[in-house]
């Protein structure tokens, strides 16, 4: 159930809070513009909510500028406390609010995918498929996600296949073994060559590896290996043998961490302005058999205990594997409600806890210190790509000695076909991409013919009026699509509006490549190699294509928009066949009925030929139509 409220003037908001319900739900607060900035939840919906508006309750200036921007809220009930912190959830990934905690990211990080099939498959994938299947993961590092991939296909000879098995199939002999099968890297389920029992044995070991559990694995694969030995199977026995190195050499490269066999995950969180770093080790059997790492967003200001909840909430919702331990620097604001969920979700209770000292504090700090190394190179990293110039830029500033560099550079291009519909285009780059919100489209209509020069002084006009009344951005460079004479029209346009001298202005002539520049008689002819010319021959193709593309927008619509559609009875679809059937009005004009006919149906035909024929409608002997 959920209901929304008008928007809030101050007097109001008593009432509109005091309206609100005493259940659990999920709350949402909406600015002027109508965009969601901001979900929560709340055992008491009206409590929570009311807690925002109150003057005696201190808060931090992130609150408060969230607190002025509400201007609606909206509100969602639900059963239970845990249900709203799975909405909560859902709704923040998205809408992605702006004072929300949020992940850095939208990207889907890969999962190992068991299929529920009767011969299952194991395989990555980004994509969950709600279907029964069993996923591990996410793995924010895809290469580790790949070995561990690589190394159950090696241990186990399951299927790499993507046949649709099943004992019907099989049955009929429907399927083939392939190469896998021949090699030993599949025993052949395809056929029948193995038990719907034994394989789907060889898929729970695989779990057991992927969940860290290799112990018992182990002494289940010598017990086996010194039975087919006993059995004189050597072959077997060799297999299995090979199948125990393999796992020896997998558990080895795991870090022994912990004396405690308790399944346990450790929580290390490290932030810094805006950004914080979470990461989430995996011990299993005292091992670290993964670690893990997600960065948060919109984090100022808030206390270690909210960035602790916040990380627990988005992390494990997307994990099917929830262990009975897990250790972080500080409990979560709502630590009952998450160990709740928690619990629920594994099927079992889960223990949050803060360790001060010993082995397990210790864990928390090894996390810490992944966490703190993690987020100094994200923050170098960011910093590199804001301060980051694009070699071409620098290369331009030198070769046309600009005062600046041109990290924004506008291009503006004429179009028309003999005169006819005449347009112009500009297109802006910003640090060499091009930024398509700026992209400008202008219909000339003072333009006397096919005046290019007369084209190039209105547009240039328009675009610095846009200019001085901050509709756009000055540029950086102004590039021109043609030679002296479009340069001298675009100069006189930026100097009617008190516009020339602000930024360099260039004219790029597409027959030689020559570059013109204000007051200078001799062109500049950049080598065929140079990042510079080749920057700005992308920057005037791009605005050439826009151009072309708008001007045959409106000479399409322009086509339909001719005589015929003046004929009653005769729209735009039918004006459009016979244009290109006939070529043109003329061709229509020209045309004999029967001709016509042969395109149109017959009252249709009948129309136009006496809409170009009046003599023959207002004949008294006019012929049998």
């Amino acid at each position: 159930m959920s209901r929304r409220t008008p928007s809030l003037p101050a007097t109001e908001v008593a009432a509109t809070v005091e309206a609100l319900p005493t259940l659990p739900g999920v709350y949402l607060f909406r600015n002027t513009a109508g965009s969601i900035i901001y979900v929560g939840k709340a055992k008491s919906l009206r409590h929570r909510v009311r807690s925002y508006f109150q003057s005696s309750r201190p808060a931090d200036a992130k609150t408060q500028a969230l607190v002025r921007n509400i201007a609606r809220i909206e509100y969602i009930v639900t059963d239970t406390e845990v249900e709203a912190l799975i909405l909560e959830n859902t709704l923040i990934k998205r809408h992605r609010p702006r004072y929300n905690i949020l992940l850095r990211d939208d990207k889907s990080y890969p999962f190992i995918r068991i299929t529920n099939e009767p011969y299952p498959r194991i395989f990555l994938t980004r994509r969950l498929v709600r279907d029964g299947s069993l996923y591990f993961g996410p793995y924010t590092d895809a290469k580790y996600a790949k070995h561990l991939v690589r190394t159950i296909r090696t241990l186990f000879p399951i299927r790499s296949c993507d046949l649709p098995l099943n004992d019907d199939s099989i049955r009929r002999g429907k399927f083939r073994v392939c190469l896998d099968y021949h090699i030993g890297k599949c025993l052949g389920p395809c056929e029948g060559l193995v038990s719907q029992e034994d394989y789907r044995r060889l898929i729970r070991q695989a779990v057991e590896v992927l969940r860290g559990r290799t112990r018992h694995l182990q002494r289940e694969l010598e017990q086996q290996m010194h039975a087919l030995a006993a059995e004189l199977r050597f072959e077997e026995a060799a297999q299995l043998r090979n199948r125990l190195r393999i796992l020896q050499e997998h558990t080895d490269r795991q870090k022994v961490v912990s004396l405690d066999p308790i399944e346990r995950d450790v929580l290390g969180l490290a932030f810094q302005d805006t950004v914080a770093c979470a990461v989430f080790f995996s011990v299993r059997e005292g091992k670290l058999v993964d670690k893990r790492h997600v960065f948060l967003q919109h984090t100022h200001a808030h206390a270690l205990a909210h960035l602790v909840q916040a990380a627990l909430e988005q992390w494990y919702l997307e994990q099917q594997e929830v262990p009975e331990e897990i250790l972080v620097p500080e409990l979560p604001e709502q630590a009952e409600l998450i160990g709740q969920w928690l619990g629920h979700k594994r099927g079992a209770a889960v223990r949050l806890l803060t360790p001060r000292a010993g082995e397990r504090a210790q864990l928390i700090r090894m996390a810490e210190l992944n966490a703190r190394a993690l987020l100094e190179e994200y923050l170098l990293q960011r910093a590199k790509r804001a301060g980051h110039i694009p070699h071409p830029l620098q290369a331009l500033q030198r070769d046309l000695q600009l005062p600046a560099l041109p990290r924004r550079i506008a291009c503006i291009d004429n179009s028309h076909l003999h005169g006819a519909e005449p347009v112009s285009a500009l297109v802006v780059f910003v640090d060499g991409k091009p930024h398509k919100a700026e992209y400008r489209r202008f219909r000339l209509e003072q333009v006397p013919g096919n005046d290019d020069f007369a084209a190039m002084r209105e547009v240039v006009s328009r675009y610095a009026r846009r200019i001085l009344t901050r509709e756009d951005t000055a540029p950086d460079l102004l590039l021109i699509d043609g030679g002296k004479g479009q340069l001298s029209a675009a100069v006189e346009a930026l100097t009617q509006n008190g516009l020339y001298g602000l930024f360099p202005v260039l004219a790029l002539a597409k027959r030689l490549e020559e570059l013109f520049r204000p007051g200078e008689s001799d062109s500049l002819v950049l080598p065929k190699t140079s990042e510079s010319l080749r920057l700005l021959q992308r920057i005037r193709n791009e605005a050439h294509r826009f151009a072309v593309e708008y001007h045959r927008l409106r000479r399409h619509k322009s086509t339909l928009q001719t005589e015929l559609v003046l004929i009653p009875g005769i729209g735009p679809k039918t004006a459009h066949r016979l244009l290109t059937t006939f070529g043109s009005v003329e061709g229509v004009r020209t045309a004999s009925l029967d001709e016509l006919r042969r395109v149109l149906p017959r009252r249709s035909a009948i129309l136009v030929y006496r809409h170009f024929h009046p003599e023959i409608a207002s004949s008294p002997a006019q012929p049998t139509l």
